[in-house]
């Protein structure tokens, strides 16, 4: 196994992770930064998590790639021109950097908002949370190795979680809150 699907149990330390990478980005990118998220299972306290911090910039214009691009290959970010999900761009860290995913997407599209809201819905239903770490963890026994599987294979309990949390937006009124960074 090369490079195995690893759950680790959740640590205290990555929201700091987090704002020191947000921080930073902010710094570069200014205003073309609409907002900087901290999104994914380590931006949720408790929950269990592959140790990447995943990182949404939403910016005005996805395909703006010049005005995005530049700012952050200056931090040590690779554009990963070959991401086959059109609904961003998408950048990893560089050698010798943390693991890091960073999701460009267009302010306000309904692949913006989705990670945004599972994120908090997540944050405050603890079924849900101990229901997506049960699953999380049997996929990465199941798939080992295999991160395209792994992933993939969370589509189920995403598209149940995220209809649970579609309910409890329309009750609530929620809104994303302020940018994290």
């Amino acid at each position: 196994m090369d490079d195995p699907v690893i759950i680790a149990d959740y640590d205290p330390d990555w929201p700091a992770q987090f704002r020191a990478r947000g921080a930073a980005m902010r710094a570069a990118l200014g205003e073309v930064a609409l907002r900087i998220d901290h999104i994914g299972s380590t931006s949720i306290p408790g929950l269990a998590a592959k140790p990447v911090i995943d990182i949404q910039i939403s910016v005005a214009d996805r395909d703006a790639l010049e005005t995005f691009r530049g700012p952050l290959e200056s931090l040590g970010y690779a554009w990963r021109s070959d991401n086959p999900e059109k609904t961003k761009k998408y950048f990893r860290e560089g050698p010798g950097m943390p693991r890091t995913h960073i999701h460009v997407r267009e302010l306000g599209s309904y692949h913006q908002q989705w990670p945004l809201l599972f994120r908090d819905f997540v944050r405050c239903d603890a079924p849900s949370r101990a229901e997506y770490e049960a699953e999380k963890r049997r996929l990465a026994v199941r798939f080992g190795s295999d991160r395209h599987a792994y992933t993939d294979a969370k589509d189920d309990i995403f598209r149940k979680i995220i209809h649970r949390a579609d309910r409890w937006a329309a009750e609530t009124g929620w809104r994303p809150g302020a940018s994290d960074a």
